[in-house]
């Protein structure tokens, strides 16, 4: 069976406007469309909202209940970190990709979920190899969930001694969904090698992440000679040169690249 939004919501005893957000910033919305008429949601997309609501109802928030929803309705991605079964994580993030989007996804689901396992390590120093198999299968699944082929116009890199590459994978699908190519370094990149790859390379923009300012003060910006765009909480407070641009999102980052390419 079908139903529209508003049926929906009387039968999980919600108002529509949680419905809606949750469909926004979760994904969380009906999957089928008739010609001519309103999305509506099916019998797995009620199972999923169902779920959701049991897990709120039980104290778990909104974005790590939606993350451990998978698009099928099936439990998946927060139950599937518990148990560390990163196979299961990545078909999850994979899935969740193909159906909305790099940027949506992360913002949306994959973000939240880390930021509040990592809140939840810093205060128990619990969950550290949950964080440490989530962090890698989420690469995976940034990394296979396709690639632009072609000469690279963007050069990606992690700032000296910055280990923290995950960034980097999300910055590339997100850019090969919109059909550019780009070359990811990866973590540490020395500032020599940075360099040396510019001038192979010949990029039309070098991006470089670092999350702390010590790593961010190693980047030998002046050197690049093509513009350069930085991003991480790394570069709060260094000074830019001519012709280095800050990117404060993800988004921020992609329009940014796409209208210098």
């Amino acid at each position: 069976m079908e139903w529209s939004a508003g049926a929906v919501a009387r039968m999980l005893g919600i108002s529509p406007t949680t419905l809606r957000t949750w469909d926004r910033r979760y994904g969380l919305g009906p999957s089928t469309r008739q010609e001519g008429k309103h999305r509506r949601y099916n019998d797995d997309d009620l199972a999923r909202l169902k779920r959701m609501l049991e897990l709120t109802g039980s104290g778990v928030s909104p974005a790590s209940a939606a993350a451990s929803l998978a698009p099928s309705g099936d439990l998946d991605f927060g139950a599937a970190a518990d148990r560390l079964d990163a196979a299961q994580m990545r078909r999850v993030a994979v899935g969740l990709i193909a159906r909305h989007g790099v940027v949506h996804t992360w913002d949306a689901v994959l973000m939240p979920f880390l930021i509040e396992l990592g809140e939840r390590v810093s205060l128990t120093a619990a969950g550290v190899d949950v964080e440490h198999v989530a962090s890698g299968t989420i690469s995976d699944a940034m990394r296979v969930s396709g690639a632009a082929v072609g000469t690279p116009a963007v050069l990606l890199a992690c700032a000296p001694d910055e280990q923290h590459s995950l960034p980097l994978d999300v910055l590339a699908a997100a850019l090969a969904e919109k059909d550019c190519v780009s070359r990811n370094l990866g973590a540490r990149v020395p500032a020599a090698a940075l360099v040396s790859a510019a001038a192979r390379l010949e990029p039309r923009v070098v991006f470089v992440w670092a999350h702390d300012r010590v790593y961010a003060e190693q980047v030998p910006l002046a050197e690049l000679g093509v513009p350069v765009l930085v991003g991480g909480q790394g570069w709060d407070d260094v000074p830019l040169p001519d012709g280095v641009t800050r990117a404060r999102t993800l988004t921020d980052a992609i329009e940014t690249i796409l209208n210098r390419i």
